[in-house]
């Protein structure tokens, strides 16, 4: 095994004479990767979140993170939470931000 040592600090020596030219274009190129597959995309669907979340009024029948259906009967301007009746007899005060999707009216009816 001691005919491996000679080519393994020739090899070493070999390696660290590169610039640092292909570090940064290394570091700017993953820079770039992740803006643009990672950063990016994730920004646009919490603006789009949050002005799903502006835009939803009394009366809107609106999908939950849980999966539950129900239509706003009550939204708290000053908190962050809101009433939803899941039934005529039911109602439960959730926060806005658990809101998925705003659902096109007559969509519990249908169910």
């Amino acid at each position: 095994m001691d005919f491996l040592i000679g080519t393994a600090h020739a090899q070493d020596g070999a390696a660290s004479q590169g610039g640092g030219m292909e570090l940064i274009f290394m570091l700017v190129m993953f820079g770039l990767i992740f803006y643009f597959m990672i950063y990016r995309p994730q920004a646009k669907r919490v603006k789009q979140h949050k002005e799903l979340i502006a835009g939803i009024s009394k009366g809107d029948e609106v999908l939950m993170n849980g999966g539950m259906v129900g239509r706003i009967t009550k939204i708290n301007e000053e908190s962050d939470f809101m009433v939803i009746a899941l039934a005529e007899s039911v109602e439960v005060t959730v926060q806005k931000s658990a809101v998925t999707a705003v659902l096109p009216k007559g969509t519990m009816k249908s169910l």
